[in-house]
C-alpha cells in the first residue's frame, strides 16, 4: 500500500479539521447560524482553502455521511454472489457498522457524527438535501443489485422495489434511534439489525396463520 506523502497528509489534516469545526458549530449553534468565515477563522485557513475542499456548507455538512455511504456501497459490491438481494444489503450495512467507527474517528469523534445525524434530521434545509441524496443512493444500490442478479434495472422493477423496502427500514430505524435515550453507535446498529430481521416477515403475504384470531373474529 502506498503511504501518502507529506503534502497529501497535510491536505487531509486540513480537510478533516474543516469538517470537525464545521460539524461542531453546526450542532452547537445551528447550520443556518454558522458562516464559512467562522469555520475558516477557527481552522486558521482562508475561504479560498475551504472552497478548495468543499463547494458549500451543505457539502461539508454531509462529508462524513458521504464517507459512510461510500463504504456501504463498496461493501455491498464485495458481498458473495450467492447471497440474495436482501441478505446482501443486510450483511453489507451491518458489516459497515462493525468497522465504520474507526473510520469515522479518523475524521471526527463518533459522538459528533451522531449529533450531526440528528442535526440534519431537524434542519429543514438539510433534511431536503438528505432526502434527495437518499433517492440518489437508492438508485445506485438498485443498479448494484440488478447487476448482481443479471437484470436490467430499467426493465425489471424488482431491484428498485427491494431497495425501496430496505431504505424504508433504514429511515425508520434512524428516526427511532434519534428519538431514543441510547444514542450510541452500538444502539443504532442493534436497532438496524432488529428491524432488518423483520423485513422478510413484514413482506410475507399473510401475517396471521389460519388459526389466528383477527379483529372481528367470532368468540
Amino acid at each position: 500500500m502506498t503511504v501518502p506523502g507529506l503534502r497529501e497528509r497535510k491536505k487531509q489534516r486540513t480537510r478533516d479539521a474543516l469538517i470537525r469545526v464545521a460539524l461542531e458549530r453546526f450542532t452547537d449553534q445551528g447550520y443556518e447560524g454558522t458562516t464559512v468565515d467562522e469555520i475558516v477563522e477557527e481552522v486558521e485557513v482562508s475561504q479560498r482553502t475551504f472552497f478548495r475542499y468543499f463547494s458549500s456548507k451543505e457539502e461539508v455538512a454531509f462529508a462524513v455521511q458521504q464517507m459512510v455511504e461510500e463504504r456501504f456501497v463498496r461493501t455491498l459490491g464485495e458481498r458473495p454472489p450467492d447471497e440474495g438481494p436482501f441478505d446482501a444489503m443486510r450483511n453489507a450495512v451491518l458489516g459497515s457498522w462493525d468497522s465504520i467507527g474507526d473510520a469515522i474517528t479518523e475524521v471526527v469523534p463518533v459522538e459528533l457524527y451522531l449529533r450531526t445525524f440528528r442535526m440534519i434530521e431537524s434542519t429543514p434545509a438539510l433534511l431536503a438535501v438528505h432526502l434527495r441524496r437518499s433517492t440518489e443512493m437508492e438508485e445506485t444500490i438498485s443498479r448494484i443489485i440488478a447487476d448482481r442478479e443479471g437484470l436490467d434495472v430499467d426493465e425489471d422493477p424488482r431491484p428498485r422495489i427491494a431497495v425501496a423496502a430496505f431504505s424504508g427500514v433504514m429511515r425508520v430505524t434512524g428516526q427511532l434511534w434519534g428519538r431514543g435515550t441510547d444514542q450510541s453507535l452500538d444502539a443504532i446498529r442493534a436497532l438496524t439489525e432488529q428491524y432488518l430481521d423483520q423485513l422478510g416477515p413484514a413482506l410475507a403475504p399473510r401475517w396471521r396463520g389460519p388459526d389466528d384470531e383477527g379483529p372481528g373474529a367470532a368468540p
